[in-house]
């Protein structure tokens, strides 16, 4: 086939457009073309008045490929070459299971992988299935009742499960897109597959996460939910088991291959890995809050006079600055028509976190305004002196928002006058189950605020509006990735032979695509490739 980049077209053209499109590239006829699948689809929109789709698509012609290109003398068409990902099959089936600990991308798609290659894989969850989670995760939002096994944090999924659902990532990797392709047959929309910046959305992603569950059980794996990993079993500096607690009490398992796919929220093991010797250490990490804007305000300010054209959808925004004294601010996880959600995993600490439907279609934008932060930073030097900071922040915001859950926030204006909020402007707060306004100078430490301070005005420059003084900001966003890393060697094994750091909680992922990538390197080193 025939790769041609940098179609670019308005919004709203059908896909006969897109042909007649391609054919002038290629200065031939449009009845000469076969079939036409699109690669890749991004907006340009940096100008407001002509916001453009930017299209790279494969064709089938008829005649020679080779001539045609010839005739055409285009640059920008050239002969497809895809570099596709085909799972390894391995070498021998082991003795014994391996066994994954941590049901979210990175142990989903280490899981599938292996199951794949007929390894049988069991996986210990210490949340609930997606369906039963998304009951618990309701009442949780509706009523400030808290369950500590199963939450945003813990279950089928993973966090991931309960955000916007980003699939983007900055790493090019030929897994990727076998990544996008076991989504998209799960059930994820088929634009995944082109989309420059690819999301699921929390309804759909609830469908898929179980469909994904299905396919690895049918392959032979188990899914053991309610499973808490407890101990790990050693002997002569390998792993030989696994220790967990069910609903019946404590079980072992032997295994000679113990996948560590824990999420970044789980700090009762990291304190158990700890003491078992598990060579670890602090890693930087980020700290801040979630902002919330109206969505069109964003959309009018990205797109212009194209805010309301449905093929856009609704508009994001990537934003960074660095300070002069050398801190520095960033968004992360912008949800488009999103909620700011509750998220907190353990009693007595309020957590945020971000999430959008498919349709993002939701009143409100928001995204984690964060602080980068560094082992020099936390309070506490230890090993787990990010995990300490970490709840130092969040036990702070539930004293602040009333011991119910209720997360602290204030309005922009008034954060930037230093003086604590008492009402809302024109932007209602979604989060649930509720806000109390405050001085979050009152909850957040410093370093925090005076970087988010001297940084909204800056971010306000690239994104007119950012700054606004009805904005709100809650308190706080905590968990962007995990304060810790359990090392591990060129093997992918840490330094006790047969157990596997993997993915967003040991450190080596952000995002449910690195996450998921991650999990696959690792299947594959158990399966000797």
């Amino acid at each position: 086939m025939i790769r041609i980049r940098d179609i670019s077209l308005p919004p709203q053209q059908d896909m006969a457009q897109l042909v007649y499109a391609a054919a002038r590239q290629l200065r031939i006829d449009h009845t000469q073309i076969k079939q036409l699948d699109i690669k890749k689809r991004s907006v340009d929109a940096r100008k407001k008045n002509d916001v453009r789709l930017i299209y790279t698509v494969d064709v089938l012609v008829k005649g020679r490929e080779d001539k045609i290109l010839k005739m055409a003398h285009n640059p920008k068409a050239s002969i497809a070459q895809e570099k596709l990902y085909t799972p390894p099959k391995g070498k021998e089936l082991p003795e014994e299971r391996p066994v994954i600990v941590g049901f979210g991308p990175a142990g989903m798609f280490c899981a599938l992988v292996l199951a794949q290659a007929g390894y049988r894989p069991i996986v210990l969850e210490r949340g609930q299935d997606a369906k039963t989670r998304q009951e618990i995760v309701r009442k949780f939002w509706e009523t400030g009742e808290l369950d500590p096994s199963c939450n945003v944090q813990f279950g089928e999924g993973g966090a991931g499960t309960f955000s916007d659902g980003k699939l983007n990532t900055g790493v090019n990797n030929p897994r990727n897109y076998w990544v996008l392709e076991q989504f998209a047959n799960a059930g994820a929309g088929a634009e995944i597959l082109f989309d420059a910046k690819p999301h699921i959305g929390t309804d759909v992603l609830v469908n898929v996460v179980q469909n994904l569950r299905e396919e690895i059980i049918a392959l032979g794996g188990e899914v053991r939910f309610g499973a808490k990993l407890t101990g790990i079993r050693l002997e002569g500096g390998r792993v030989t088991g696994a220790v967990y607690e069910a609903a019946d009490g404590e079980q072992e398992i032997s295994c000679r291959n113990l996948v560590l796919a824990l999420g970044h929220s789980a700090r009762d093991t990291f304190r158990m890995l700890e003491k078992s010797g598990v060579p670890m250490q602090p890693k930087a990490f980020s700290m801040g809050v979630r902002i919330e804007h109206p969505q069109r305000m964003i959309s009018d300010s990205q797109y212009g006079a194209f805010a309301e054209n449905p093929a856009l959808g609704a508009a994001d925004y990537k934003l960074n600055v660095k300070l002069p004294d050398g801190t520095s601010a960033y968004t992360f996880c912008m949800c488009p028509g999103g909620y700011v959600v509750a998220a907190a995993s353990e009693e007595g600490g309020v957590v945020t976190n971000g999430m959008s439907n498919c349709a993002r279609d939701g009143q409100n934008a928001n995204a984690a305004l964060l602080v980068t932060l560094t082992p020099e930073d936390f309070p506490d030097k230890g090993t787990l002196g990010g995990v300490r900071y970490q709840q130092q922040l969040e036990r702070a915001a539930f004293e602040a928002g009333g011991k119910n859950y209720r997360a602290p926030a204030q309005l922009v204006g008034d954060f930037l006058a230093h003086r604590p909020s008492t009402a809302l402007g024109s932007v209602q707060p979604t989060y649930r189950p509720g806000v109390t306004l405050c001085d979050l100078h009152e909850v957040l430490p410093e370093r925090i605020t005076k970087v988010l301070e001297n940084a909204l005005p800056e971010l306000d420059k690239k994104l007119h509006g950012f700054a606004a003084p009805d904005a709100v900001m809650t308190a706080p966003e905590t968990r962007s990735s995990s304060p810790v890393r359990i090392l591990r060697g060129e093997n992918r094994q840490s330094d006790i032979f047969g157990l596997y750091p993997c993915g967003e909680g040991a450190g080596y992922a952000g995002g449910i695509m690195s996450a998921a990538v991650d999990g696959i390197l690792t299947a594959e080193a158990i399966l000797g490739e």
